[in-house]
């Protein structure tokens, strides 16, 4: 019997020790790679310089062109991500906040990401492999249920969320494998051929969100100008007086949803072509940047 516990906790000691070793190694090559996507760009840059800087989901990455801020002088980046919400975009914003970048203006879009404070897993497994080495990282994810396993369980965030950071992603980021992320300046453009063009947002409701106001709390405390929007959706919604719900909580955001007309400028209903894009980016532009 002796035997038996013996060889079973050398096992599970030698178990332990590679779980160890594979999350070293996974990390590392994070660690050493900033040109695959967002959260890497970020979390491994230094001190940035930016008259612009753009936030929000995919209604942010599909929608802001920084070529034409950048025609008007202003430099300026798209960190919006698909499929990202206020949870990731706060936390985007700590960690520039935290390399002290220097950023005269944040545009923000929060229109249907502010019904929800849920995190995007797809969104949120992209910064689980600094969150030993970062306390930012570290305290965001803190209140979610299941943040002890992710934070004290040896690699168990890359097994959790395998198809994301595990080794797949890890042997593409070893490698340099390129990726179109950081192209155009962050701005993912979408072609012209539409696709689902019927949408029903009936049953979203705008709360009072917390990450929003995190996101305004630092935006003051490092003196960004913050521009908040809500940006176009295509003629055939139900439900589109969830825009004017959401400036009865938040009045301060510009409800921009219906400066684009016409759904030849959509490639689905909640997103533009890139000719949608650049109209609306020229609207953006005229509206708080045209005096400069």
């Amino acid at each position: 019997m002796t035997k038996f516990i013996t060889l079973v906790a050398k096992i599970l000691l030698t178990i332990l020790v590679l779980l160890v070793v594979l999350d070293w190694a996974y990390t590392t090559v994070y660690l050493h790679s900033s040109n695959r996507g967002k959260v890497e760009y970020v979390f491994n840059s230094k001190a940035q310089n930016y008259d612009v800087v753009i936030l929000g989901s995919s209604r942010a990455n599909n929608h802001f062109v920084p070529e034409l801020f950048e025609k008007k002088g202003l430099k300026t980046f798209n960190y919006g991500m698909s499929g990202a919400h206020l949870f990731e975009a706060s936390l985007m914003l700590k960690l520039m906040a935290g390399r002290n970048y220097k950023i005269k203006t944040v545009i923000l879009e929060a229109d249907l990401g502010l019904c929800n404070e849920k995190e995007s897993d797809a969104i949120a497994a992209k910064f689980l492999p600094y969150i030993h080495h970062s306390e930012t990282i570290k305290e965001h994810f803190s209140k979610l249920e299941n943040f002890n396993a992710l934070y004290y369980i040896p690699f168990y965030r890359y097994i959790d969320f395998d198809a994301l950071i595990g080794f797949r992603e890890m042997y593409n980021t070893a490698t340099d494998k390129p990726t179109n992320i950081l192209d155009h300046l962050g701005y993912h453009p979408l072609g012209h051929k539409p696709g689902n063009m019927k949408n029903d947002i009936r049953a979203l409701k705008p709360i009072r969100n917390k990450y929003y106001e995190e996101i305004k709390q630092i935006c003051k405390q490092n003196h960004y100008n913050l521009i908040t929007v809500m940006t176009p959706m295509c003629s055939n919604v139900k439900g589109l007086d969830y825009f004017e719900k959401a400036n009865q909580i938040y009045p301060e955001i510009h409800n921009l949803e219906n400066v684009v007309q016409g759904d030849q400028y959509f490639s689905s209903c909640g997103h533009m072509n890139d000719a949608g894009a650049r109209m609306f980016t020229t609207v953006v532009i005229e509206k708080f940047f045209g005096e400069e």
